[in-house]
């Protein structure tokens, strides 16, 4: 059984059930997707009103966007959590990018392919994605300085990590490999820290 996701939406005064209702939605959205979702389906599926749903957002396209800004932004800030109390670079560029894995794992096929096909959605996805790819050049230029990684251009290796990580947006390396977007990650981690990290010799 799922977790119930806590909403704390900041910009809005909502009651404690709005709250409930909302966080109920990001869970079936990221269970089921959302093209085939109706405001009137939602509703029926969460036992409201459709009135009730239509005060968290007035159009279905709106509460799309709504519902994809709170899942990548809750999972952008629990990422940058797993880097607290972690100072080995190595340590950090990979729990960053199987972070990003282990966030993408409760997101289905159906709710990845749906943002890909919602061009506001799928620019939410796409801003995310060129913020982790910098974070990545950033971990990595970190690792250099402190001479735990190889003199390697930064700035390529994160132009590499970004572009897989676009293709996986894309669901490009699931079709090509059967890689979920979470197991894509976690291989594209051991790849870059294999790929740069000084090796002791012995």
């Amino acid at each position: 059984m799922s977790t119930p996701v806590a909403v704390r939406q900041s910009r809005q005064r909502w009651s404690a059930r709005q709250d409930q209702l909302f966080g109920q939605l990001v869970e079936l959205f990221l269970r089921e997707g959302f093209s085939d979702i109706t405001l009137a389906a939602a509703a029926h599926r969460l036992h409201c009103s459709k009135s009730t749903i239509y005060s968290l957002a007035s159009s279905r396209e709106q509460l799309v966007q709504k519902v994809v800004v709170f899942f990548f932004k809750g999972a952008a800030e629990r990422v940058e959590r797993k880097l607290d109390g972690t100072s080995e670079p190595t340590d950090r560029i990979a729990a960053y990018l199987r972070g990003v894995g282990d966030e993408l794992r409760p997101a289905s096929a159906a709710f990845i392919d749906d943002v890909a096909a919602f061009p506001p959605a799928n620019a939410i996805y796409e801003r995310n994605t060129q913020f982790a790819a910098a974070r990545v050049h950033d971990l990595i230029n970190d690792g250099v300085r402190e001479g735990r990684f190889r003199h390697v251009p930064a700035a390529f290796i994160a132009e590499a990590v970004s572009a897989v990580m676009v293709r996986i947006q894309q669901r490009h390396i699931s079709d090509s490999t059967g890689l979920t977007a979470a197991e894509a990650y976690d291989e594209l981690a051991a790849l870059v820290v294999n790929g740069i990290r000084v090796h002791d010799r012995a």
